[in-house]
């Protein structure tokens, strides 16, 4: 079966054209057209801005995907599209230009999740992950926690209950000079304070917290982890805290150390995540683990969780980094199992910014 997808939920547009040959996942092409470039002018999406820019670009990439994989139109066997959730604008003009390729063509369509094509970017390794499973999303506007209990349902377990880790990286980034989006500077900004600390590139989290640098009174962090016994986090408490120690070095007239400071933050997010996905195994004993998402491809969450994989004894699917950011490929393989479940779109199919996974 030949796919072809599209993401338009945020500040990339993506098409793609992904086989199923029965066995696995082949991507022919998975085309991102960026906006970065442009939103960093802003220090963060601007969602008229965004909607205007997929506009221009999804005609011209879906030839370009349909040039790579040597498919002609006519060889497409089903198109799938992020409908939900994202910025309703930018949602819109992938919704639209779907369903008008799809009945044009006569082609079924189905609509995706774009929280299950997260996940679905597992599917697309040659190693690939069978539920039941746990699955981690973390990205700028989604950290959560689901049990997937088939490739089509899924479970709500946590979640953050304001900020999520990547847009707490994005704001305490810019208040420390990296530009947004903060995620990549941040991790090798962390990556020195860590090494700094320890003196260690890696397996370096149990020594971090035994450290001079993790005992810095000066740089006391609070964990965004939950204490009343569910699986949800607080990144907005650890945000606050992060501002305010900023303030009082600047308020002495004190130039802070960014690169221990990122160390400090990056362990605290990284360790609640790591302390909740145990209790998420320790209580599904049936599952492995996986995580997605654009954090996703943050090298110390990578890390730290692999360890916690391991302890517990479960297999870890980690998407490659360049399937870790939104993509058209992670839509087309969630809109085949949505496809053999039977879940076609209708012609009245809208888009909603909303989540539907709860």
């Amino acid at each position: 079966m030949n796919i072809l997808a599209f993401e338009s939920s945020c500040d990339e547009t993506s098409a793609a054209v992904v086989c199923y040959d029965g066995e696995g996942f082949i991507i022919k092409s998975n085309i991102i057209a960026s906006q970065v470039e442009t939103h960093k002018l802003y220090g963060g999406v601007v969602p008229e801005i965004a909607s205007r820019a997929h506009v221009e670009a999804i005609s011209p990439i879906t030839y370009e995907a349909l040039e790579k994989s040597g498919l002609l139109l006519s060889d497409i066997d089903l198109v799938a599209v992020t409908s939900n959730p994202g910025l309703i604008g930018a949602l819109l003009v992938g919704v639209n230009f779907a369903k008008a390729l799809a009945v044009s063509n006569s082609i079924p369509l189905v609509a995706v999740d774009h929280i299950k094509g997260h996940i679905a970017s597992s599917f697309l390794s040659e190693d690939a992950p069978k539920p039941p499973f746990i699955a981690l999303v973390v990205s700028g506007g989604h950290t959560a926690i689901y049990k997937m209990e088939s490739y089509t349902d899924i479970k709500l377990i946590g979640t953050t209950r304001d900020d999520a880790i990547g847009e707490s990286f994005d704001k305490i980034g810019r208040m420390i000079g990296i530009e947004y989006p903060a995620g990549r500077g941040f991790d090798e900004l962390s990556a020195k304070g860590f090494e700094r600390a320890v003196g260690l590139s890696s397996g370096y989290f149990k020594r971090y917290k035994a450290s001079d640098a993790h005992k810095d009174a000066s740089m006391q962090l609070p964990s965004p982890a939950l204490k009343d016994g569910s699986l949800d986090f607080s990144f907005s408490g650890l945000k606050t805290a992060a501002i305010n120690l900023l303030h009082r070095f600047e308020q002495r007239g004190e130039k802070i150390d960014r690169e221990l400071f990122a160390a400090r933050y990056t362990y605290e997010a990284v360790e609640a995540v790591a302390m909740k996905i145990g209790s998420a195994l320790l209580s599904n004993e049936d599952c492995d683990l996986v995580v997605a998402g654009g954090v996703a491809a943050n090298s110390h969450l990578r890390a730290r969780l692999s360890e916690v994989a391991a302890k517990y004894g479960r297999k870890i699917f980690i998407p490659p980094v360049s399937l870790c950011g939104d993509n058209a490929a992670m839509i087309a393989a969630s809109g085949y199992y949505e496809y053999q479940k039977g879940n076609i779109a209708r012609s009245s199919l809208n888009a909603s910014a909303l989540d539907s996974v709860v």
